[in-house]
């Protein structure tokens, strides 16, 4: 007989299949290596390591693999290498200041070059902005606003030293939604140093603002940071509440990002997400491609970052 889980996994897949088919694709962002596969979109820090916010999860450590670009001319000189030698797309990100922002006013005009100039597709992990840069940043070529989503005002305060709690994200949020940037959330499970605390909020704010997709990414405890002793929300805590989510946003792709904790807990995780009718699936084991398989599940292999759809032109 199947366990409660199993049911919850089993009516998640059914909405999941009705809605966008027995399929999942896998994604290869940034430059990894997989499976004989190289990802052909990688991240490029503005800021390069640095960032005066110092989230507690974080610390700077995520800009380090990043490659770096921290003036307009270093931005255009590096888009244009990688056009030439066959990316397919770059995710700017960067390091913010203390309320949270990028500095994105000096880098429109080299962003909006690169468009011009080369076949890239261009995504950004925005921080916080405001509509005036959230236009100016579609106008330039910006095809989405990757954007972390938390539903407690403790967490934002507490893990990502914002001051004044939610409103970074608040303002982020309806500045994208006013000029018609397309959104791609990263809901972070766990963030509170391992703890659920707010997911639910912040899955029901993404639903009314009906988004078309949603990206998972689970908390990871990083040597040289903080939280470096915190542990994880558990498996099966994290894949029942993505299998509910479900029932929340049913027309919407459901991704897991490749911000997850790696091992055994990466593999036990994505088996219960596929199980789960996960429609994206970033960095996948070996676990997930053997659980597809059992479900009789199409894998479509793309070398993007997960938020996109599939390959890009």
């Amino acid at each position: 007989m199947p366990t409660e889980l199993e049911r919850v996994l089993a009516a998640a897949r059914e909405v999941s299949w009705a809605e966008h088919g027995r399929r999942l694709g896998v994604y290869l962002p940034g430059m990894f290596v997989a499976y004989g596969r190289r990802g052909r979109y990688p991240a490029v820090s503005l800021t390069g390591s640095r960032c005066a916010l110092g989230c507690d999860h974080c610390a700077g450590r995520l800009l380090e693999p990043m490659l770096p670009a921290t003036t307009p001319q270093d931005l255009l000189s590096l888009g244009r290498e990688l056009w030439r030698r066959g990316e397919q797309g770059i995710l700017l990100s960067g390091g913010s200041d203390a309320s949270g922002r990028l500095p994105w006013k000096r880098f429109i005009e080299a962003i909006a070059a690169l468009s011009a100039e080369t076949g890239l597709t261009i995504t950004a992990h925005v921080g916080r902005i405001d509509q005036v840069t959230a236009g100016a940043l579609k106008r330039a070529g910006v095809r989405q606003a990757l954007i972390d989503v938390v539903g407690e005002a403790e967490t934002a305060r507490r893990v990502l030293h914002l001051p004044d709690g939610l409103a970074a994200q608040e303002e982020t949020l309806a500045a994208c939604g006013a000029v018609g940037l397309e959104l791609a959330p990263h809901l972070i499970l766990g963030l509170h140093r391992g703890r659920m605390l707010g997911e639910w909020r912040a899955l029901e704010r993404l639903a009314r603002l009906k988004v078309r997709r949603v990206v998972f990414v689970i908390f990871m405890p990083l040597k040289g940071t903080p939280l470096e002793a915190a542990r994880p929300v558990g498996v099966e805590e994290a894949a029942r509440f993505m299998a509910e989510a479900r029932q929340v946003l049913p027309e919407a792709r459901h991704h897991l990002g490749c911000a997850r904790p790696r091992g055994r807990y990466r593999a036990q995780l994505d088996r219960l997400a596929v199980a789960a009718g996960i429609n994206a699936l970033a960095l996948p084991s070996d676990a997930a491609l053997q659980a597809a398989a059992e479900l009789g599940i199409e894998v479509v292999n793309h070398d993007v970052c997960c938020s996109l759809d599939g390959e890009v032109p």
